[in-house]
């Protein structure tokens, strides 16, 4: 979703030169953004305090000169670098009481800025600028040649379509399609002559299991999860004929590498961080109860994933992809 940013920055201020400081995890994505210079690792995990190693940091970034930060976490912490780097302007949302911290300091209007791209774009923006109604997409350049190699690997053929499932999410179970709703739709893509590739963390490896099991441990299908680098993922995603995901991290690649991309929301709604693609399609939950954004269904049924039943994703999938082949 910051690459929106990147994008709009690149299209309005020419010859800018964009770096950014973010988790080292998140270098593969970074790297496939041609909008971004360079990715500066972050060394510090999510939620330390760590002053004198943000001073440190902060002092060593002043040598780059840079004209401005634009803060996109609303954190205290994460505006103590760029204050230590003295960097000139310093720019972001108030988040947790920054006064001092930052000088370019944003109101927002939750009502007015719905979406969390919007957000990030109304800070490269002057302060009372309207944030245009489009925005771009997104998009993740990937390297075929590493793709297809990569695709090798794993033991994925170059003659049949590939159909990803991505049914972790590290948010919550609340957020999880059914595995037996994900076996499903395996199995009819298997029958079709696809094949079907599961991808996720470390800690998803059991779901997908799961799925593999219930699709029959046919060969045609592949659990990736835990066994590829996030590198690995993006450029596997690139080959996928059609990506069946959860609300997650894998959903936003697969957005912004423009694959027919289907999104399954129950617990949690598009309406904040939806999938950020014309070449996507939305299943999202109408219970009463849904969105609770809660980590675990509180009520204990989990209807809101449970009543979006695997014929309906079928049905929405096989649009989606007519659709595709249409634009094409």
């Amino acid at each position: 979703m910051s690459q929106v940013l990147y994008i709009y920055l690149r299209q309005t201020r020419p010859g800018l030169v964009i770096d950014v400081l973010a988790p080292p995890w998140s270098g593969p994505i970074l790297a496939r953004m041609p909008q971004v210079n360079r990715a500066i690792a972050m060394p510090i995990g999510h939620g330390q305090l760590a002053l004198g190693r943000r001073r440190r940091l902060g002092r060593e970034l002043r040598a780059q000169h840079y004209d401005q930060a634009i803060l996109l976490p609303n954190s205290l912490k994460s505006a103590l670098i760029p204050f230590f780097a003295r960097i000139s302007r310093r720019t972001g949302w108030r988040g947790e009481m920054r006064y001092g911290l930052l000088n370019d300091l944003r109101i927002l209007d939750e009502a007015a800025l719905p979406l969390m791209v919007q957000r990030f774009v109304a800070l490269g923006m002057a302060r009372d600028a309207t944030v245009p109604g489009q925005l771009p997409e997104p998009h993740l350049v990937v390297d075929p040649q590493a793709a297809r190699h990569c695709r090798s690997q794993v033991g994925l053929g170059a003659d049949r379509p590939i159909l990803a499932l991505c049914p972790g999410a590290e948010f919550g179970a609340a957020k999880r399609w059914p595995v037996e709703y994900y076996a499903e739709l395996a199995r009819n893509y298997l029958a079709r002559g696809w094949q079907v590739a599961l991808y996720g963390a470390a800690n998803d490896r059991e779901v997908c299991a799961r799925i593999r099991e219930a699709s029959g441990n046919h060969p045609r299908c592949h659990n990736l999860s835990g066994a590829t680098t996030l590198a690995e993922v993006v450029d596997l995603l690139s080959l996928s004929a059609a990506v069946v995901s959860n609300d997650s991290g894998l959903m936003h690649i697969a957005a912004a590498l423009q694959r027919p991309l289907l999104a399954i929301y129950g617990a949690t709604s598009p309406a904040f961080t939806p999938p950020l693609s014309t070449a996507s399609a939305l299943l999202v939950s109408d219970i009463d109860c849904a969105p609770c954004f809660q980590r675990e269904c509180s009520l204990g049924h989990h209807r809101c994933m449970r009543d979006i039943p695997p014929q309906l994703a079928a049905a929405k999938l096989e649009t989606l992809l007519a659709d595709s082949e249409g634009a094409h």
